[in-house]
């Protein structure tokens, strides 16, 4: 597998774009940005590991909500500058509680919620 990750091109801050996808639907669920330490532990584990950059360490996906994305597949693009995971999704992706991040639609000038909140963040991360 090295091999392979070798092939991978990150920033110039070790970085690479992560997008995860439902496997099951396609849904795009969210993105964020992984170091090789982080994509490693990912494979590893079968649980989405990324970079922090605001944190400045790596991250579990559901380490304080215990909703976890399983990965089923691994992607890259044909620049191989962008990795793509297809997960299952445990509950909701999205900190604000809803199942992806792209919960907001642009229509007549300003954002709009289309999606439907599938737990209480401050139930989740405010105990």
């Amino acid at each position: 597998m090295n091999a392979a990750l070798d092939q991978l091109k990150f920033d110039s801050n070790g970085l690479i774009p992560l997008i995860v996808q439902d496997v099951k639907n396609g849904q795009v669920l969210m993105m964020a940005w992984m170091n090789r330490e982080a994509l490693e532990r990912t494979l590893a584990t079968g649980k989405i590991h990324t970079y922090s950059r605001s944190r400045g360490r790596l991250a579990l996906k559901g380490e304080s909500s215990a909703h976890f994305q399983h990965v089923k597949e691994f992607w890259t693009d044909c620049d191989r500058d962008v990795v793509l995971f297809k997960v299952d999704q445990d509950v909701a992706a999205c900190h604000e509680g809803y199942r992806s991040c792209f919960y907001r639609k642009h229509e007549a000038g300003d954002w709009t919620v289309i999606g439907e909140r599938a737990f209480d963040p401050d139930k989740v991360y405010h105990k």
